[in-house]
Order: C-alpha cells, then structure tokens, then sequence
C-alpha cells in the first residue's frame, strides 16, 4: 500500500473530487464492533482505487444506540454523506444519520422553556438523572434540579423506570440537549 495520497496522483485527484456532503450509495459488506463498512457501489472513483467507506456508530442513527445491527444489516443498499477520506486507510468516512432529519431539531421547535414534560427516568448518576421526554429525546435533571432536599444521593430519591413530571430549563440546540428541573416540575419538597 502506498503512504498516501502524495505518493499517487490517481488517489489524490480522486480526493479532490469528492465533496463534503456528496451522497454516496453502496451496500453494507461488514458490520464491525465500531461501525459498519461500505463497499462497491455509486461512487465516484478511477477503477483501479478501492471503493470502501466506513460509518462509525455515532454516524448510523441519531438515536443512541448499542450495535450497529440495530440499525443495518449486511447486503442493505444505503445512501449516505460523505464526510472525508481516510487516507491511512484509503476509506471514505460517511455519515448515514445525515441524510435524516434530527428528532432533536424538530422536538425543539416544538417546546420552549419554562414548559412542563412527562418522562421516565432512563438514568442515575452522581450529578443528577438523565429522564426521556419523548422518543430518542432526554435530557438532564441536575442534581441541584432534582429535588428540594439538598446532600442527597439521585438513588435516595429517585429510580430507573420512575415517572416525572419536569420542566425545561434549558434547549441547546448546538449540543442538542436539554436541561431539566423536577423542582419547579412539581410541588414535592422531598
């Protein structure tokens, strides 16, 4: 394998040809612990270059997911953005989620803060507890949000599974997430 893209002009001027965002359609070969490889498929390239991209699990789904089984299976024709080139290992990084709307984009445009939501607690940890509002969509109670009593531990006061309501203290829409109060969701001192 040559060292790069500098040490053939083929590879290089292939480079050059592709853009950020440019969608790119292939079948899924492998599905590997850290993503899911491409191969053959309609892209643009010389014939003697290998047409192999990679999308990384962050890239598959918006959602956050385990596996990337969960979201394609071995032989599916996918279209997908490109992001860039690998040149160490001569393989183009795609994006899948980026071909789809964000859930987040469109959940935001329809709250605001100071508004009240329903949930399930989904998570405990030391600062506070992560609570989902709708579907793939959470955000964040701090701990000093979660309850009246102060020194207490998430798990003195509440559980995974648990119904709250809560209020939207914070839509960030960069980092798509969203701060949460239980406190000012509910009358509750504990």
């Amino acid at each position: 394998m040559m060292g790069g893209p500098s040490e053939n002009p083929e590879l290089r001027a292939f480079l050059e040809s592709l853009h950020y965002g440019e969608l790119l359609s292939g079948t899924v070969t492998a599905i590997e612990r850290f993503g899911v490889c491409r191969g053959a498929g309609r892209w643009p390239r010389p014939p003697s270059l290998p047409r192999r991209g990679f999308i990384t699990i962050p890239e598959l789904s918006w959602r956050r997911i385990e596996a990337a089984s969960d979201v394609v299976q071995v032989g599916q024709r996918l279209s997908c953005e490109f992001l860039q080139f690998d040149t160490w290992n001569l393989e183009a990084r795609l994006s899948l989620r980026a071909t789809q709307p964000d859930p987040f984009q469109a959940f935001a445009d329809g709250i605001a803060v100071g508004q009240k939501l329903h949930g399930q607690i989904t998570k405990l940890v030391p600062f506070g507890v992560f609570v989902q509002v709708a579907d793939g969509i959470g955000g964040l109670v701090h701990l000093r949000e979660l309850t009246w009593t102060r020194g207490k531990a998430p798990s003195d006061v509440v559980q995974v599974g648990d119904e709250v309501t809560v209020v939207v203290t914070e839509i960030d829409r960069e980092r798509r997430s969203l701060a949460l109060s239980r406190r000012q969701g509910s009358s509750d001192h504990r």
